[in-house]
């Protein structure tokens, strides 16, 4: 048996502000393809399928179309529920899909398999929708339910009794932080916004192969348990990173060959930084043109309209950050000691300027503009109120 593992489509957000519906739909349509030419039996999709609770029309349709399109391949299909997603929206969303497509949100039935069957007998396709230990204590009153580490371990301990009863092979699909993940940017963030709490790799022993979601870079935790991460870059921090699906083939025995199917990449990420001159002009970025820009200009002092005029030579840019060269601060005194010592007017204006210019203070140029405009050189206020 053949099953394709994706996860984490985030269909409906954004990417610092601009729309990936697009760019998604293309690129869940090259998965369609994908699951054709290798013959997949199965398509796991392991949460986070809606970037929010409440998805718009546009993101219903996305997904529908692409259930679809997945299925008439000839591909059953699985979904669960992430962090992300409503598991009341995704159920309800299962009754009006057609057979061969599988939206497993309810956590009363997580040891209610899917089976298909093979050559060699029978698998089984256990779905763990994300378990909010707060939401689903009560349905298991007699057990410790504060964290996701307990959580999931009291639903693979259903799971692994129902396998045993049923036996062949198993597949899980859950959605969690798994204890052994590399750090990759973004990473932390993810696990601020699920309130997501680690999850031992111990509590997935069992099953032949674990398909998770919820990081977006792909991850191998061990030879059966794997994130296939996001489909889509959604932040800068995941630059370079490959984005793509697990193929997983099951034999008689258990887990046969894992292979990694590459996807499209819509636009690529780039980060430039040089002065903003040269980032406007200069040929040597040239190759950042059409690609989704992160801008780091260098000059001493902010520039006006940057943005604007930064999306004049790179349509894309999304983001700008003012990242002076030189800056050095050799006065390791906070803002407030700086304002405290300052003896005159003159001095008070000059540890301001050095503080947001990260150790740079008045010119000679300024120095000559002050002596016009700051008549009253009076002790600083700071002083005269102590």
């Amino acid at each position: 048996m053949r099953i394709l593992h994706t996860s984490d489509w985030h269909i409906g957000r954004t990417f610092h502000g601009y729309a990936t519906v697009d760019a998604l739909r293309d690129v869940l349509a090259e998965l369609v393809v994908q699951t054709r030419e290798n013959d997949v039996d199965l398509v796991i999709v392991a949460g986070d399928v809606f970037d929010s609770a409440t998805p718009a029309a546009e993101c219903y349709q996305v997904l529908t179309d692409t259930l679809v399109a997945l299925r008439e391949t000839g591909a059953q299909v699985v979904v669960t529920s992430g962090n992300h997603d409503s598991a009341a929206r995704l159920g309800f969303q299962a009754a009006l899909l057609r057979d061969g497509i599988s939206v497993l949100t309810d956590p009363t039935r997580l040891a209610d398999p899917l089976t298909l069957h093979d050559a060699a007998g029978p698998v089984h396709v256990y779905g763990i929708p994300y378990l909010e230990p707060a939401r689903v204590r009560h349905l298991w009153p007699d057990v410790p339910m504060r964290t996701q580490e307990q959580a999931i371990d009291h639903a693979m301990h259903l799971i692994r009794a129902d396998q045993a009863e049923r036996g062949g092979r198993s597949v899980v699909v859950s959605h969690c932080f798994a204890a052994g993940i590399e750090a990759t940017p973004g990473v932390e963030r993810e696990i601020r916004q699920g309130s997501l709490d680690v999850v031992p790799l111990s509590v997935f022993d069992g099953p032949d192969y674990v398909a998770l979601g919820h990081i977006h870079g792909r991850q191998r935790l061990s030879d059966r348990v794997r994130y296939a991460g996001a489909p889509l870059h959604y932040g800068f921090g995941e630059k370079g990173r490959a984005r793509g699906a697990w193929l997983v083939e099951l034999t008689a025995e258990g887990l046969g060959e894992v292979a990694w199917l590459d996807l499209p990449v819509p636009r690529a990420l780039e980060v430039v930084r040089g002065a903003l001159d040269d980032l406007l002009s200069d040929e040597r970025f040239a190759y950042a043109e059409d690609a989704w820009v992160s801008a780091e200009y260098t000059d001493r002092l902010p520039q006006r309209d940057v943005m604007r005029r930064l999306q004049e030579r790179f349509p894309h840019c999304a983001t700008v950050a003012h990242t002076p060269e030189h800056a050095r601060v050799d006065d390791e005194r906070t803002y407030v000691q700086r304002v405290r010592a300052a003896r005159s007017d003159r001095d008070l204006i000059d540890a301001f300027l050095e503080h947001v210019r990260e150790g740079e203070g008045v010119t000679a140029a300024e120095a000559e503009l002050l002596a016009d405009v700051v008549i009253d050189e009076r002790p600083a206020l700071v002083e005269a109120s102590a």
